[in-house]
């Protein structure tokens, strides 16, 4: 059966004309309820997440200082968000819910987590709309547990996963590997174990081209256990904050791409729905729903 974490619906106000849609974490799982993809069986609810486990990636002052709402001016504005309580709590939850797909997909062969992907939180900081790093969290999860040795993740986000990338610079054990718009955000990129940058306009066919001739190879290379797939849906040429060329039908071929060669290799894979930020809420939430349609397709 798939599992998908869904998380409390996040309801503090957000400044007049910011560009974060929230609303997609409501209406994503109700599209999905809607039109049967999805039953409510297949969702659980997480909670909060043993300490240890987020300090086993983030620095532990940092960590204390969101909790205790005392994190500095300067560093909160770089988040994004107004910091509040309830923000905090649910992106501890959010890191839950994707450490409890982990577990799920060994099982299932896949789960999906309605949130996370938020993979410009560092060790130290958070920016970009990100506080917890939720896949590294999961990722160093599975390896205390002893479920998982070597782990690939694999970010197909429109912006490189920089805080991943910095939180594994040095760690052989989970490679990171980030396709993204070259010239877009983040304008100082860290060095992922393998960065491939991808011109402003890279539509469909090149984009799956380079897609398809790099992924294979990465997991033949590094014979990863687990994968964890960051699948931001920003790559669409609708995209506010993307620069990329793609179309809803190329970003659905995508995904399909990575979970077919996933159930094929046999490698357990959880999936982050990641960035999405078109100024028409439906094409988000179609690109988004075809990610679950697929995993139904082709694992169950």
């Amino acid at each position: 059966m798939l599992k998908i974490a869904n998380h409390p619906i996040y309801t503090h106000p957000l400044p007049k004309g910011h560009r974060f849609p929230m609303e997609k974490y409501d209406l994503l799982p109700r599209q999905l309820l809607y039109e049967g993809t999805c039953a409510e069986e297949n969702f659980f609810q997480p909670g909060f997440p043993d300490e240890a486990a987020i300090l086993a990636v983030h620095d532990r002052t940092y960590f204390r200082e969101l909790k205790e709402l005392t994190l500095n001016r300067r560093a909160a504005i770089k988040i994004g968000f107004p910091l509040s309580k309830e923000l905090i709590d649910r992106e501890q939850i959010i890191a839950c819910g994707t450490m409890m797909a982990a577990e799920y997909a060994l099982e299932h062969g896949i789960a999906m987590n309605i949130a996370g992907g938020t993979h410009h939180a560092y060790s130290n900081r958070g920016e970009g709309f990100c506080i917890f790093n939720d896949q590294a969290i999961a990722a160093r999860h599975l390896q205390r547990k002893k479920l998982a040795d070597k782990i690939l993740i694999v970010d197909l986000d429109v912006h490189q996963g920089n805080g991943t990338a910095e939180i594994f610079e040095n760690d052989a054990s989970v490679f990171t590997f980030s396709m993204h718009g070259e010239k877009n955000y983040p304008f100082k990129k860290e060095k992922s174990s393998l960065d491939i940058g991808l011109p402003d306009d890279t539509g469909d066919e090149e984009y799956l081209k380079i897609l398809k001739e790099a992924l294979p190879q990465l997991i033949e290379k590094e014979q990863p256990d687990f994968i964890f797939f960051q699948s931001g849906v920003d790559i669409l040429s609708t995209d506010k904050l993307g620069k990329l060329g793609c179309t809803i039908s190329g970003c659905k071929e995508r995904d399909r791409f990575v979970l077919q060669v996933c159930h094929d290799l046999g490698i357990p894979v959880e999936c982050s729905m990641g960035g999405g930020y078109s100024s028409d809420i439906k094409t988000i939430i179609e690109a988004h729903s075809n990610t679950y349609r697929l995993a139904q397709e082709i694992y169950f």
